[in-house]
């Protein structure tokens, strides 16, 4: 993607099922949990480079010892600067005391990190300061084991305000709006009234109260707690949580929007939000490591007992396809094996649009994301270079020499048009100054295509507010001389806004919007935007908003070809000499390619959940009003 978005977090979650001795034995470290964590939070990195952070917990502590910790960081390399506190920690602590570092006791009783239970988190900041607070796990503190609770997760929540509501009712004070502390907070509610509840089944009885709070921990019900606590949660997530005496859980919405996977033996139980730095860390095939149903709760008790519970109503799944095209990983086999087909499919569109002229186009693609969908698309290229080899071979079987040497030479002219440098950072606050400077991100290589002759077509992975597009790239690559330059999309239009982990809440910002604009304006028909803007205003007001996504009705005026090339227009720049198409992937094609992750709502407009209607129809009377919010 060329337009830099922030986007989604990412969780790491070890529970060891073995004594400490054991992984020392077996493994020759005392740092097997720490080792294991850091290459699952190394292998998510693309999930989060605002913060970072790591809480653990000790099994059956002494009173007065220290038996949850936590580190957070936002330095530059938060990763780096959370294990490099850590690991200097148990360095510095057995340097006087070397024969100790294999010994399990030893390490338990002195070292803060020898724990049993991890949970790690890599955050991008969707919103709000980049500062310590912001950064997961959260901790909600209690004197009592059983009520202590360590959370954190990769989510956005619709419905904060409501949830906010329930917290006021039952008697709380809330401070903060923030949604994961909101959630800890609720969470943390049934847990207080599970406690109680086992607490006042052994009062009478003859056990004291030491006995009885060993009877809460091992008989806390943490699925009733999380069907109780999320059974209004209105979003998309994946979030895990920690009791401070040893049960732990991980949950994911029902509709499946965020991803989480798992994987469980002998030894561990693991969870990550991304499947291939669960097969990288344990070295895995793919098929061991499996998915978090969506609205089930992988619970791990503190006895080791481990079971998916289904927590929430089953939903349609509707799993996020723009995070496949774009976002996770391209290691995973499936989004792979999707961004090759996003790229394949274009096939048809992109030979029309150059007029099947292979000979005079150049393709290529913009870094870094695009490449694999690049290498789908030449797929196709190449397929369709193939049958005209045939055909013209049929159709003329006595081909001179010279003519068939030509023809079975022909292939597609791949080269590496743009150069992605290292991110710049510019001083300068005038705008005309800092777009100059900022328009240098990329480069060209120069002298690769034939000036004044060649079609080049460059495809991106998805096009979200074109201002990349408008600013640098186009400029760049009409001093290389085309005729003609076509931008390929693997994604669709991006219309509306997310509000389910994915920074792109504002609805202006996107150039689909941009040209919709533009195209009511061609036409005569602005008065359309104040008629959607009334809608949207008389639902929130009677707390309908919910209920129906209003500004589908703008766009249902124009067709796809239509906004494409309104599209083209706007980001072409004024003074670029080659003429600028823009195609885009259908929702079809992206359906087809990604046919497990149907969630198309970007695109669409089609949200999983109510609350996703709110925020569009928010959205839509903040860009009206001129109200620069966000709408969730």
């Amino acid at each position: 993607m060329s337009d830099s978005i922030k986007h989604e977090c990412g969780i790491a979650f070890i529970r060891l099922l073995k004594p400490q001795q054991y992984y020392i034995d077996k493994y020759g470290t005392s740092s097997y949990a720490l080792n294991k964590m850091y290459l699952l939070m190394e292998k998510q990195h693309n999930r989060g480079q605002d913060g970072a952070g790591l809480a653990y917990i000790k099994f059956d502590t002494l009173p007065g010892e220290e038996y949850i910790n936590r580190l957070r960081s936002t330095k530059t390399q938060p990763l780096q600067d959370i294990f490099t506190r850590v690991f200097n920690e148990f360095n510095t602590k057995t340097k006087s005391f070397p024969k100790q570092r294999l010994n399990a006791e030893w390490l338990k009783q002195n070292i803060s990190s020898a724990g049993e239970l991890f949970l790690g988190h890599l955050r991008y900041g969707t919103h709000g300061a980049n500062s310590i607070g912001a950064c997961h796990p959260f901790i909600r503190k209690n004197n009592w084991r059983s009520r202590n609770l360590v959370m954190a997760g990769n989510f956005n929540l619709t419905n904060v305000d409501e949830l906010i509501d329930f917290l006021i009712e039952i008697g709380q004070h809330p401070i903060q709006k923030r949604d994961t502390v909101t959630v800890m907070e609720k969470i943390g509610h049934y847990v207080d009234s599970d406690v109680q509840r086992i607490y006042d089944k052994y009062k009478g009885s003859n056990h004291d109260r030491k006995a009885i709070s060993s009877f809460i921990e091992k008989e806390l019900d943490i699925e009733e707690i999380l069907k109780l606590a999320a059974k209004d949660f209105d979003g998309g997530y994946l979030m895990a949580g920690l009791i401070g005496h040893g049960d732990a859980f991980v949950l994911r919405d029902p509709n499946g929007i965020r991803p989480g996977y798992y994987y469980m033996d002998e030894e561990v139980v693991v969870v990550a939000s991304e499947r291939p730095a669960i097969q990288t860390s344990f070295n895995l095939s793919s098929d061991k490591v499996k998915v978090i149903p969506p609205g089930h709760a992988l619970i791990v008790k503190k006895d080791g007992k481990v079971s998916l519970k289904q927590c929430l109503p089953e939903r349609e799944i509707l799993s996020c396809s723009f995070e496949r095209v774009y976002f996770s990983r391209g290691t995973d086999t499936e989004i792979y094996k999707e961004r090759l087909a996003l790229g394949y499919g274009l096939t048809e569109k992109v030979m029309k649009e150059i007029n099947y002229d292979y000979e005079n186009t150049v393709f290529s693609f913009i870094p870094n994301t695009a490449e694999v969908a690049f290498y789908g698309m030449m797929k196709g290229i190449e397929e369709h270079i193939n049958t005209h080899k045939q055909t013209q071979i049929e159709a003329d079987p006595d081909l001179s020499s010279d003519a068939l040497n030509r023809l079975l030479s022909l292939r597609p002219r791949v080269e590496k048009i743009i150069v992605k440098d290292v991110k710049m950072r510019t001083f300068i606050t005038e705008d005309t100054a800092r777009d100059e400077m900022v328009s240098h991100v990329y480069d060209i290589t120069y002298d690769s295509i034939n000036r004044n002759l060649d079609t080049l077509v460059m495809l991106d992975d998805s096009i979200v507010r074109g201002t990349t597009l408008e600013k640098s790239i186009l400029s760049i690559l009409d001093r290389l001389g085309p005729k003609k330059i076509v931008v390929v999309s693997s994604a669709p239009q991006i219309r509306y806004p997310d509000c389910y982990g994915i920074d792109m809440s504002k609805i202006q910002d996107f150039i689909a919007f941009r040209a919709l604009l533009a195209l009511l304006k061609d036409t005569n028909q602005e008065h359309k935007i104040q008629e959607v803007y009334h809608k949207c205003k008389v639902a929130l007001k009677e707390g309908k908003s919910k209920e129906k996504n209003y500004v589908q009705e703008l766009y249902a005026l124009f067709t796809d070809d239509e906004i494409s090339a309104k599209v083209a227009e706007i980001v072409q720049p004024k003074n670029i000499v080659a003429e600028v198409k823009v195609i885009f992937q259908s929702i079809e094609g992206l359906n087809k390619s990604c046919p497990k992750n149907l969630g198309d709502w970007y695109f669409t407009g089609n949200y999983p959940t109510p609350g996703g209607n709110k925020v569009v129809n928010l959205a839509f009377v903040y860009f009206v009003e001129d109200r620069n919010e966000r709408a969730y």
